[in-house]
């Protein structure tokens, strides 16, 4: 009994390693900002791309607010969905002014490889060189982005909440773009890194859906839980970086790679990351006969069960901690809109479900209870008036401070169960 009882503790930990397995050193690199890419989709899907078909000899300028800083940054470009490679003629880096404006003092020719243009192969990432940059946290970064040829847009970050724009020519280092066309889609940029003092500096990554990529959020404010989590966090020198895609589901494709796949991508290759927090999963209950999945069938318990359980296997093989965070009511949700169904009283009974397993079954490391945080007290299965954008399902700008604020930053910090 003895050595049965020595073996299967052994083989538990090389299943689960200890979630706070020491990391392989970065010399000080972390992730401070990301934007998860996204397959295109076709013009038979319920929501429009709103980003061109085609870009070519057009400079597209983006924003970025990163949230630790640093004294040397590096860009992540993607080529993730594309199937033919993909030109970018030049690149600049420079903090961020006003609008598409930049601080030309701080403006940086971005290298790859000590070339100031670089080719990406189809399916892939291409990362810059390090540039000596110092920025500090919660700055905004201005990455403009010529590209010369007819360049697809295979690959994108649908909903943003940043306005970010196209203009003619090469003026990657033009102060204020002329004749620029708005939009508020990514593409190309997916993340950017920063160099810090600390030897290994640590990142919280935010994988989840709509309601962590900002739908409800005021265009251009920075008003994601996440970015609020970033402002508490940045003073303690942990980054934090959003994996959300709007419309994502823990199983299924289709406004993105199920949350399954794109883990190890999004969340655990990202320098730096040593916690994971895990909010999805209402898309898999409520697509179920709507518009977006007409066809489909509401998932089980268990195979929600599953797919988090995997996350929580990906998450330990690496030695990262993950945090289950439960979902938020959703009464009335997109009642007035196309997407009719979307809440149905078996489909909460079923949030309610998974909500007691997330909270009670001890398979995340901890507990994040937004259901509890969210609930309008006077009628728990819909969000408070205070948390609500006006859409019974997102949360609104001071309905994510408010989330951001009662997450106790202990929970995030612990080194363990």
């Amino acid at each position: 009994m003895r050595l049965l009882a020595v073996f299967t503790a052994l083989t538990a930990l090389l299943i689960f390693p200890f979630a706070h397995a020491e990391p392989i050193s970065r010399n000080g690199w972390v992730a401070s900002w990301t934007a998860s890419p996204q397959a295109i989709w076709g013009k038979d899907f319920a929501f429009p791309t709103n980003i061109p078909a085609v870009i070519e000899g057009q400079t597209l300028r983006q924003v970025a607010r990163i949230s630790l800083g640093g004294k040397k940054v590096r860009l992540v470009f993607s080529n993730a969905y594309g199937k033919q490679p993909l030109k970018i003629g030049a690149a600049t880096v420079a903090v961020t002014d006003k609008a598409s404006s930049m601080q030309t003092a701080t403006l940086k020719t971005v290298t790859f490889s000590g070339e100031t243009s670089a080719t990406i192969p189809p399916g892939a990432p291409l990362l810059s060189d390090p540039l000596d940059l110092p920025v500090n946290a919660l700055s905004h970064m201005t990455v403009s982005t010529f590209l010369p040829d007819n360049t697809p847009t295979t690959t994108f970050h649908w909903d943003a909440r940043q306005t970010a724009w196209l203009a003619a020519g090469n003026q990657v280092s033009a102060p204020t773009l002329t004749s620029a066309t708005a939009m508020t889609t990514r593409t190309l940029l997916t993340g950017i890194e920063v160099q810090t003092a600390q030897p290994e500096p640590q990142a919280i990554a935010v994988i989840g859906d709509s309601i962590t990529d900002g739908d409800g959020v005021s265009v251009d404010s920075d008003a994601r839980w996440p970015d609020f989590l970033a402002q508490r966090l940045a003073p303690k020198g942990i980054a934090v970086i959003n994996a959300g895609i709007s419309g994502g589901r823990l199983l299924s494709d289709q406004m993105g790679d199920n949350a399954v796949a794109r883990f190890a991508r999004d969340v655990l290759d990202q320098p730096g990351v040593r916690t994971a927090i895990v909010l999805i999963g209402i898309n898999d209950i409520s697509w179920s006969g709507t518009i977006f999945a007409p066809d489909a069938p509401l998932p089980t318990l268990e195979s929600l069960q599953m797919g988090y359980r995997q996350l929580v296997a990906q998450a330990h093989r690496r030695g990262v901690r993950i945090i289950g965070v439960t979902l938020t009511p959703f009464e009335g949700a997109l009642h007035d809109s196309p997407v009719h169904g979307y809440y149905t009283a078996d489909k909460d009974a079923l949030r309610q479900k998974l909500n007691a397993w997330i909270r009670d079954s001890g398979t995340f490391d901890a507990v994040i209870d937004f259901d509890k945080y969210a609930a309008d007290p006077a009628h728990p299965l819909r969000l408070a008036p205070a948390i609500d954008s006006g859409d019974s399902l997102h949360p609104g700008d001071a309905g994510n401070r408010m989330l951001a604020e009662k997450i106790p930053l202990e929970v995030l910090m612990s080194s363990g169960k």
